[in-house]
């Protein structure tokens, strides 16, 4: 129960006021464009397109200078912004062995069909500060060119199913799946339900629930089948044309998991999956997708429940989410004077219960 207060409207003026100068800063300073932000934040952009459910880099890179760089704020924005936004229909499922690849490693297969791609990634720096990067004024140094992989590149796993060697994916046709943004999370959710909102999670948490299947907390010893990095074209059928076409083009990160298995009652001795994929260049968060998408599948694989956190569907869907978790915990900052105060009567009330308990047997001990 809140408490209506009455006169805060000056207050709270003043606070958004506050707000907007803390958020310039120093106004010696060349404030931050939103260019800047989308090109040399791109991690962070991806992040906040990824959890907000919507992709569009320049907008991502408003909602991050208008939280101040907080990007659960920034999220949180996004979210907000999509909810009024019209729904004009779904579009097809993207073709990720078509993508143009920027990135494409495999840690199960040296020379996997397509080649290795290593791309840009922190993977092979030294994690040194580099002070160059502190000098103003000068002139980046000249980078070699490069451009994505243009040609097809089939997925690993491709190969093992070939040889019936890894469980198959096979999805009937009518099965649609539900829509997170539009509805919410009812349980048992499926597998396309879960990897929805495991791309929405938090990625601290994901990858808290991922690291936990590393270290023994679930059935889980993977191996990256492939990791790939890229731009994919995105179709929509038009119901006038009677065809799909090409709308745009979206960067993703896609991550394909391969997993021991010993077989089960209903499940023959083979490599299991997990499955992620990210808006942008967020390969952290599509292996931990993966990892925990693989531990959440041990009933529909016939495996025994070892009772690990991340093979608690529950647990992990509903705990996932940093906006209602955000939420929930930011709400107890909000006046609760009534409910405190009737908590402070209930403490002096047993309070007062107790001591007069207790004086019969004080008085006894005193005699």
């Amino acid at each position: 129960m809140y408490v209506a207060v009455k006169g805060g409207e000056r207050a709270i003026d003043n606070a958004h006021d506050w707000l907007a100068e803390e958020r310039r800063g120093d106004v010696s300073v060349a404030e931050l464009s939103i260019p800047q932000i989308r090109e040399q934040l791109a991690l962070a952009v991806n992040r906040v397109m990824a959890e907000g459910s919507l992709y569009d880099p320049d907008l991502a890179a408003l909602a991050i200078k208008q939280a101040r760089g907080d990007l659960i704020e920034a999220i949180f924005l996004i979210r907000a912004y999509r909810t009024t936004l019209p729904r004009f229909g779904y579009s097809e499922p993207v073709d990720t062995g078509a993508m143009a690849c920027d990135r494409r490693i495999s840690a199960t297969f040296k020379d996997a069909p397509g080649g290795q791609v290593l791309g840009p990634t922190f993977d092979y720096t030294h994690r040194l500060l580099d002070f160059a990067l502190a000098a103003e004024g000068l002139e980046p140094p000249e980078a070699a060119t490069a451009e994505a992989r243009q040609e097809p590149t089939p997925h690993v796993t491709e190969f093992l199913d070939r040889e019936g060697l890894i469980q198959g994916e096979h999805r009937p046709e009518a099965d649609t799946p539900r829509d997170l943004t539009r509805e919410p999370l009812e349980l048992p959710a499926g597998r396309p339900l879960r990897l929805q909102a495991l791309t929405r999670g938090d990625e601290g948490f994901v990858l808290g629930m991922a690291y936990s299947t590393q270290r023994g907390y679930g059935r889980n010893h993977p191996f990256v089948g492939e990791l790939r990095i890229g731009t994919v074209p995105v179709e929509m059928e038009v119901p006038e044309l009677g065809f799909a076409i090409e709308i745009g083009e979206i960067v993703v990160t896609e991550c394909e998991t391969v997993n021991q298995f010993t077989g089960s009652k209903t499940e023959p001795p083979q490599f299991t999956r997990g499955y992620g994929l990210v808006f942008g260049q967020t390969e952290r968060k599509a292996i931990s997708m993966a990892l925990v998408d693989r531990a959440l599948r041990w009933e529909e694989l016939g495996e025994d429940n070892v009772g690990a956190p991340a093979q608690d569907e529950e647990f992990v869907l509903y705990h996932s989410d940093n906006i209602q978790a955000t939420g929930f915990l930011e709400h107890i900052k909000l006046p609760h004077y009534v409910d405190f105060q009737s908590e402070l009567e209930l403490i002096r009330k047993l309070r007062r219960e107790a001591e007069e308990r207790q004086r019969p047997v004080q008085q006894e001990a005193a005699e």
